[in-house]
Formats: C-alpha cells, sequence, structure tokens
C-alpha cells in the first residue's frame, strides 16, 4: 500500500456530495486536496468543514469544467501551490431529466458540456502535470453510463461518453505510468439534482463509501489498475 501523506488531489465539482466525500477522505489519509466549485462561497464553506476533519490541507477553487481556460487555471494554481498533481477526480455533473420530447436544448447542451466535456478538459489540462507525478485520473460516471432508461437521453448520452472516453484516455496514457479509472456509481445518497438526503437514504450508496473507494486506490500498488468499477447499493428497497 502507498503511503498518501503529502500528496496532492485536485477534485472538481467537491463543495459537496461526491466530490466532498472523497475529499474528505483523501485529507484522512494526510492528502493536500484542492476543490473547485463554481461559486467561491460554497467552495470556501467546503474547506472550512474539511479543514476541521482531516490531516492534510484543503484549498478552495472557483472554476467552471464547462470552460477550458477555468480548468487550466485550477491545475496551475494547484501545482503553483503544492507543486504536483497526483490526482486529478473528473466528478462535477448535472441532471436535466425529460423526454426527448420535452428536454431543451439549453439543457441537453448544459448537461453535454458539463459532464462530457468537462470530463475532458479537466484530464486535457491535468496531464502535464499527472505525467510528471505518473499520477491518477478518476471520472466519476454512473451506472446511467451503461443503462439507458426512460427521460434520460441527455444524462445518459453524457454519462455513456463519459465511460467509453474515459476507458479509451485509459489505453492512451498508460504508457506515461499514470492510472485512469472510471467509477460508476449507482443511487447515492447527495444533494444531486436538488434532492435533500435524509435518513430515508440509509440504503444507499453514502458519499464516505466512495471517498474510501478512491483512497484504496490511491494506495493500491501502481502495477495494478481496476479501470471500470460499478458500485451498487448492497439492498435496494426494490430487493427487500
Amino acid at each position: 500500500m502507498q503511503d498518501l501523506t503529502n500528496k496532492t488531489a485536485l477534485i472538481t465539482g467537491g463543495s459537496k456530495g461526491i466530490g466532498y466525500g472523497i475529499a474528505a477522505a483523501l485529507m484522512a489519509k494526510g492528502m493536500r486536496v484542492a476543490i473547485t466549485s463554481r461559486s467561491q462561497a460554497a467552495a470556501d464553506k467546503a474547506v472550512e468543514e474539511l479543514n476541521k476533519l482531516g490531516r492534510g490541507e484543503a484549498l478552495a477553487l472557483e472554476a467552471d469544467v464547462r470552460n477550458f481556460d477555468s480548468q487550466q487555471q485550477a491545475v496551475d494554481k494547484v501545482i503553483e501551490k503544492w507543486g504536483q498533481l497526483d490526482l486529478l477526480v473528473a466528478n462535477a455533473g448535472i441532471g436535466h431529466f425529460a423526454s426527448i420530447e420535452d428536454i431543451s436544448l439549453e439543457q441537453w447542451q448544459e448537461t453535454i458540456d458539463t459532464n462530457l466535456t468537462g470530463v475532458f478538459y479537466s484530464i486535457k489540462a491535468g496531464l502535464e502535470g499527472l505525467k510528471k507525478s505518473k499520477g491518477y485520473f478518476i471520472s466519476i460516471s454512473s451506472l446511467a453510463g451503461t443503462n439507458f432508461f426512460a427521460n434520460g437521453s441527455a444524462y445518459n448520452a453524457s454519462k455513456f461518453g463519459v465511460t467509453g472516453f474515459t476507458q479509451a484516455a485509459m489505453l492512451d496514457v498508460r504508457k506515461h505510468g499514470i492510472r485512469v479509472t472510471t467509477i460508476m456509481p449507482g443511487s447515492v445518497a447527495t444533494y444531486f439534482n436538488d434532492h435533500q438526503p435524509s435518513e430515508k437514504d440509509a440504503w444507499k450508496i453514502q458519499i464516505e463509501d466512495l471517498g474510501q473507494m478512491v483512497a484504496d486506490l490511491m494506495a493500491m500498488n501502481s502495477r495494478t489498475l481496476p479501470s471500470k468499477i460499478e458500485v451498487r447499493p448492497t439492498m435496494p428497497p426494490s430487493a427487500s
């Protein structure tokens, strides 16, 4: 198992939900973690809480994955502050769910730009840093990246794209010693799509579970690569 102390990470969309859970788990291992949000205030609030929890150090950055220059600036700030980039987690995502008849052009474009193009921009911006560190790139896709459903045309398209893109990228960059994994969660207890987590979500995957998974991937011997991981609740209500 690799020691993660003082390793550095950049997590997009890290002010809440899965990104926040990953940040907390990595800081518990002594890592230095930068999180991005489109809102500086939201990032600052999350970092204030993270710095109370972990052994590592947290940094708040305002960035928008839909804008390549914004992503490049976030990467540059991490490397300027800490001198290296060991892990980049492309987590930022949104969901618009409607039939193909009702979904708007704007909703389609925002979904693709955030969920798919944002992943491309993230690895593109971080690639040179990851080459230098022989680092790790992780995308957060979804079980919706292989399973389609009604009213999911935009979301399915974006997550199918993320799954395929990440696996192809893995083949492209492994020659540089960069490991690439896509994590595909099912139902997670988060604020996604304006959901408010509650005790009713106890059956779902929890953000700390995914955080533990990322920390375990980072600590794994670099000779081994779990390239695609599907994650499901053990006992969803339909199975009880």
